[in-house]
């Protein structure tokens, strides 16, 4: 059955056009093309990576042993058909999983971990590419062929590089730059802002802060490389008059009072400890490694 075009996630950005998705399984030893599959544009990696483990597995290859894959094969699905087939699988942890962030957490605590490798810069000028990590065994879930779900003792490895420190700085340094352009305008937002009493404002700053509800069922989310600090302020300003026309000259001015937020910023400095982390996964140790490599989608000039 051919693919059908279809818009989907694009990570170009280029959502007005269809797509489809290609996924082509190369071998260790030369890169060799060994299965190529094609799928609807809507089609999730995580989706395709099932399928093409059981597609390798029908062509009785030889050798196949295990397969390396990007984060998108790091479902429980997948896990549970590598354990279900004794497949080998080296994959990424996505920063979403809550085992990472636990590991992550966990080797920012251990101080100085192993050395792994070292090799020297591209260039003379550049410091040598050093890893630190250590390998640890977590449970996790996993979900077999017959939709059972169980934890399973998995072997993760927690490596820390000083390339990705570096490209992690970058990184943060740029879009914490674009974060203060938006930064401003939110301040400049909020302090207009007038509150009838205190309370209200009050409420203002937990929506700010990311403790209300939100609107339309989504919370607001904090910034991720900026502190903001409210605080309440009580003004005063003239009341308006009721009625129109000049006032007496013995009548005296009335007073009201309103409230406001005031903000104070600052830009967070990310440590030197929670750049460079990386989680991951492996099951058992591969000797002859089927890498699926999946290709950009390619897309077709039809207007939406």
């Amino acid at each position: 059955m051919p693919p059908r075009p279809a818009y989907g996630h694009n990570k170009d950005g280029h959502d007005d056009l269809k797509q489809v998705l290609l996924s082509l399984g190369v071998s260790s030893d030369g890169g060799l093309p060994v299965r190529l599959g094609v799928r609807d544009g809507n089609t999730s990696d995580s989706t395709e990576t099932p399928i093409a483990i059981e597609e390798c597995l029908a062509l009785g290859l030889e050798g196949v042993r295990g397969m390396v894959a990007e984060s998108k094969a790091s479902c429980k699905r997948t896990l549970g058909l590598c354990l279900e087939k004794r497949l080998g699988l080296i994959t990424l942890v996505p920063r979403t999983c809550a085992v990472r962030q636990e590991l992550e957490a966990w080797g920012a605590q251990q101080g100085t971990l192993p050395l792994l490798l070292e090799k020297p810069g591209r260039t003379r000028q550049e410091s040598p590419r050093q890893w630190y990590g250590q390998s640890v065994v977590r449970r996790v879930e996993v979900e077999y062929s017959d939709g059972r779900v169980a934890l399973e003792a998995l072997r993760f490895v927690v490596v820390h590089s000083s390339q990705l420190a570096q490209q992690a700085a970058l990184t943060y340094g740029k879009a914490q730059t674009h974060e203060a352009a938006r930064v401003a305008e939110h301040i400049r937002r909020v302090e207009v802002r007038r509150f009838a009493c205190a309370a209200d404002a009050e409420t203002a700053i937990a929506d700010y802060d990311g403790r209300g509800q939100g609107r339309r069922g989504r919370r607001p989310r904090p910034w991720r490389s900026h502190a903001l600090r409210y605080r309440v302020e009580a003004c005063q300003q003239r009341k308006k008059r009721a009625q129109r026309g000049r006032p007496p000259k013995t009548a005296q001015p009335q007073e009201e009072v309103y409230y406001r937020l005031g903000v104070e910023s600052a830009a967070l400095e990310r440590a030197k400890e929670e750049q460079g982390g990386a989680c991951w996964r492996r099951l058992s140790a591969p000797r002859h490694v089927m890498i699926p490599r999946f290709c950009k989608p390619i897309q077709s000039r039809t207007p939406r």
